[in-house]
């Protein structure tokens, strides 16, 4: 269960803290909403110690308590989005959106996290009426998926990497099927310059897309990057 999953590595002194954020985190994954009793029966705790959690998170605007009775991702949480990575995110927007109204599918921007490619913008088209979606925030294992192999490749080479990986190093841009959404196709590409590991994915059912996606995102990668290089060569002379 996620209780014992997060607490295996906690300390003493962080056991509490660690609870607290597998709470909310439990919430932020559940799309429709969690009871306090399901909330209990997730952690394996008592419904007083989940109750007690929830008050915390809410006072803190992290949850919202609903009128049906059902605890929500709390607006506060925007804020925190809002703080990671701003640059990289203000800078990659107008560009992801580009992509997607130009290829009519979903364009997210993830990153490296430990063992895992995380989405922290997405980007969807205004082009068409029917596009695949995810949530922001989706968590992929870094080792599985066009994401993960893209950021992958942007470092260095390993023994034993997937062959997916060495494959993106040498066309500029990873490419999966099926790896992490049944039936969907995803091509990426690594941003040059970005601190940490990022790229730029693009999801679609439809493999000519998929197809058509391939030189598009790794120039979309490449001109970010630039975008990026500009932005730090311009901090640093402000800074002399």
């Amino acid at each position: 269960m996620a209780e014992k999953n997060a607490g295996a590595g906690a300390q003493a002194g962080s056991q509490t803290l660690a609870r607290g954020l597998t709470a909310l985190m439990t919430i932020v994954e559940s799309p429709d909403g969690m009871s306090g009793q399901d909330l209990a029966d997730r952690l394996a705790v008592h419904r007083t110690i989940a109750y007690r959690l929830l008050q915390t998170l809410t006072s803190f605007g992290l949850v919202a308590h609903g009128a049906d009775g059902l605890y929500r991702p709390g607006a506060r949480l925007a804020m925190l989005a809002d703080s990671y990575l701003p640059a990289l995110r203000e800078a990659s927007l107008p560009i992801m959106k580009e992509v997607a109204d130009e290829l009519g599918c979903t364009v997210s921007l993830f990153v490296a996290a430990r063992s895992e490619a995380v989405s922290i913008a997405l980007v969807e088209p205004t082009t068409v009426s029917w596009h695949l979606r995810f949530k922001v925030g989706m968590r992929t294992p870094i080792d599985r998926g066009a994401a993960g192999y893209a950021l992958l490749a942007a470092g260095e080479q390993l023994p034993g990497e997937p062959a997916a990986v060495t494959r993106a190093r040498e066309c500029g841009f990873a490419a999966s099927h099926g790896e992490v959404e049944q039936g969907a196709y995803a091509v990426a590409a690594a941003i040059p310059q970005a601190r940490p590991r990022a790229c730029l994915n693009l999801i679609t059912y439809r493999e000519d897309q998929a197809k058509a996606a391939e030189k598009h995102i790794g120039a979309a990668a490449a001109r970010l990057g630039q975008v990026l290089h500009v932005a730090r060569s311009a901090d640093g002379a402000d800074a002399q």
